[in-house]
């Protein structure tokens, strides 16, 4: 009923407003739509043309040469990765990992850049398109600012398909929940970060019980194919994959020994992990945290759901909560997401892009409420982006230089995480905290049609 009556309402008006709206979007909104696609194809043309040389060599550049070698090896009878042996993904991250090697070896990253180039489009489409029901495309500007500024990891990792995927899941939340659900199962099942979002959603959202049947649907889908594969006993390897990790030189609690290394601290050392390609700090005491690591990860998201529980148990109390919960959702999701980035042992720059989609549905939502993470995640991406892959060399040679860019990073990352633990604090224990803001976006998206 609140759809259909906002619906009704929203016709009602229509020819009121017309005028006023037709000169708009006549006017402001075409030029800036104009200059957002020409941006975003702009820099998927940049990152494949500074890639081509490689191509026109037979060679593949950064985690694509992996995604690559995994498809020949599978194809070529050594068997299929979570199928014949364990997988450091989810089964989900076979069908974009395996897709481009179907039209032959020679076209893997030409088709590699039209799907991610497919995923960031219709990412960009549906903000424009709820930007121009709000009057308002600060969200398509900070989607296609992110993309740009991050595109050396956001247009070669499998984090390019997730995250589009996360904004529509979260834009549809309010009207089309079954759908909502079905796509952060499928982004969790490529990989596993969505669950943040997830868990947000079920914490929060009256429509969890459609949401979580979603999930199950999605999940059993997957686990039949991998049971009928004959994989079933590899279905959960990526869950174990990451136990035996060490500290990565890019992960915010590795900063200590990345320092003890930087000043030549006995035993702080880089170390390159051949198997998993990734490259690791050592030093005093760092079996500890290794050990410890994944504990202190898990105690703080146990702290962050309650706080979260709480918030909602007020939100409930509310006469009308209904378009309210979607804030509660978004600023739960990115404390539960920017904490699992934080205190995690790991550390990669496409970890940026499991906030990002985050914030720029929090711009659709209030772009003024959300302008502080918008900033902070534009400047995140642009010192992610000189530490890798611009001057990440001379990190791995331990230059204090660089050691201090990525330290300036890793900081604005805990600024992330206090402002969405403040903003939730908040909604959980101060009088008239909620809603978080005055412009619900339940009410606003139910005059889109889809």
């Amino acid at each position: 009923m609140l759809v259909r009556s906002s619906r009704r309402s929203d016709r009602s008006t229509r020819g009121r407003e017309s005028g006023a709206v037709s000169t708009y979007v006549r006017e402001r909104p075409d030029r800036t739509t104009v200059a957002l696609w020409g941006i975003m194809i702009l820099t998927h043309v940049v990152i494949f043309v500074a890639v081509l040389p490689a191509m026109l060599a037979g060679q593949y550049v950064g985690d694509i040469n992996v995604y690559s070698n995994w498809a020949t090896d599978a194809l070529s009878g050594h068997g299929w990765p979570v199928f014949a042996h364990d997988w450091v993904y989810p089964a989900g991250a076979l069908l974009p990992v395996m897709l481009p090697k179907v039209f032959g070896a020679w076209a893997y990253e030409i088709v590699w850049f039209v799907m991610i180039l497919a995923a960031n489009s219709f990412a960009l489409w549906g903000l424009i398109r709820w930007g121009r029901k709000l009057r308002d495309q600060t969200a398509a500007i900070f989607w296609v600012a992110t993309v740009a500024i991050l595109s050396p990891v956001a247009l070669l990792r499998l984090e390019g398909f997730t995250a589009p995927a996360v904004i529509f899941g979260l834009l549809f939340l309010a009207t089309r929940p079954k759908l909502a659900g079905a796509l952060l199962a499928a982004a969790t099942w490529i990989k596993v970060w969505p669950a943040a979002v997830l868990v947000s959603v079920v914490v929060v959202s009256t429509k969890r019980w459609v949401v979580v049947v979603m999930g199950f649907a999605v999940t059993a889908v997957v686990t039949l194919v991998v049971w009928l594969g004959g994989g079933i006993h590899h279905l959960t390897s990526f869950v174990n994959a990451q136990n035996g990790r060490a500290l990565q030189i890019e992960a915010t609690l590795s900063t200590p020994w990345l320092w003890m290394a930087v000043f030549h601290v006995p035993g702080a050392h880089h170390i390159h992990d051949t198997a998993l390609v990734t490259e690791e700090i050592t030093g005093p005491g760092d079996q500890w945290m290794i050990q410890n690591a994944t504990w202190l990860l898990l105690v703080v998201m146990a702290a962050i759901i309650v706080l979260l529980v709480t918030a909602t148990l007020r939100l409930s109390r509310l006469t009308h909560p209904m378009g309210k919960e979607v804030d509660l959702v978004l600023v739960g999701a990115l404390s539960l997401a920017s904490a699992f980035i934080v205190f995690n042992k790991v550390g990669s720059p496409q970890y940026m892009l499991w906030l990002t989609p985050i914030v720029a549905v929090g711009l659709v939502v209030r772009p003024p409420d959300w302008k502080v993470p918008a900033i902070l995640m534009v400047a995140i991406g642009v010192l992610t982006t000189l530490v890798f892959p611009c001057f990440y060399n001379s990190l791995l040679d331990l230059n204090p230089l660089l050691a201090l860019v990525l330290g300036a990073r890793n900081l604005l990352l805990i600024v992330v995480l206090g402002w969405s633990i403040s903003k939730l604090g908040q909604a959980a224990f101060v009088r008239h905290a909620i809603p978080l803001g005055t412009r619900p976006l339940g009410a606003a998206i139910r005059s889109t049609s889809y």
